[in-house]
Formats: C-alpha cells, structure tokens, sequence
C-alpha cells in the first residue's frame, strides 16, 4: 500500500519541541520532525488495522493502537 503525503500542520509540531525544550526550533527541523512524525503515524495505523482485520473487525480500537504500539517498539 502507498504512502499518502498528507502534510502535518507545523505550528502544532513546533510547539512539541519547544515543549521537549528547544529554545529555537529552525523551519527545516519542524519538516523533518513532520515527516518522521507522519511516517510513524502511517506505520502505527497500518499495523492497527492488521490487528483489527485479523480480529474479525472494521473498527480500529483503542487496544489494537496500543498494541500496534508494543509490537513497533
């Protein structure tokens, strides 16, 4: 299955890092900070549905995130 480029609003990511404790944050960071955000996002959700197909379900729940999140770390 491809990737969707959906692009991330970048103030919302901004705001993350400087909360993590960037002082200042370059415009070039927060794309690539969007782009490993987003890929992560795409992997997580991907493996969440496996889980809720082979569960016999449409629905993605909150225990198949959870647990697509074990799985990947």
């Amino acid at each position: 299955m491809a990737k969707a480029k959906k692009e991330l609003p970048l103030a919302p990511l901004e705001r993350i890092l400087r909360v993590a404790g960037a002082k200042r944050v370059s415009k070039s960071a927060v794309k690539e900070f969007a782009a490993v955000i987003g890929d992560y996002a795409f992997d997580l959700s991907s493996e969440a549905s496996t889980l809720a197909k082979h569960a016999g379900r449409k629905t993605i729940i909150e225990s198949d995130v959870r647990m697509a999140r074990r799985k990947m770390a």
